[in-house]
């Protein structure tokens, strides 16, 4: 994963809460590559401290946000 897609994912999930399906919809309608595996970019991601996730009962996924 580079910076700048590290970048743009901390940017989508500072604005919002999604899941990982979510957040794959909004990366592609941004026509940006995205990671080959995003749940275990996401995961790598959350273990540095740099977004946050649980799972969500009433989506029935994990979800992942951001804080400032």
């Amino acid at each position: 994963m580079g910076d700048e897609e590290a970048s743009l994912i901390l940017r989508i999930l500072r604005e919002d809460k999604l899941t990982t399906l979510e957040l794959d919809k909004t990366l592609d309608s941004l026509m940006t590559r995205c990671p080959d595996d995003l749940a275990r970019t996401l995961n790598i991601m959350r273990r540095k401290g740099l977004i946050k996730g649980s799972f969500s009962p009433e989506k029935g996924a994990w979800v992942w946000w951001a804080e400032e």
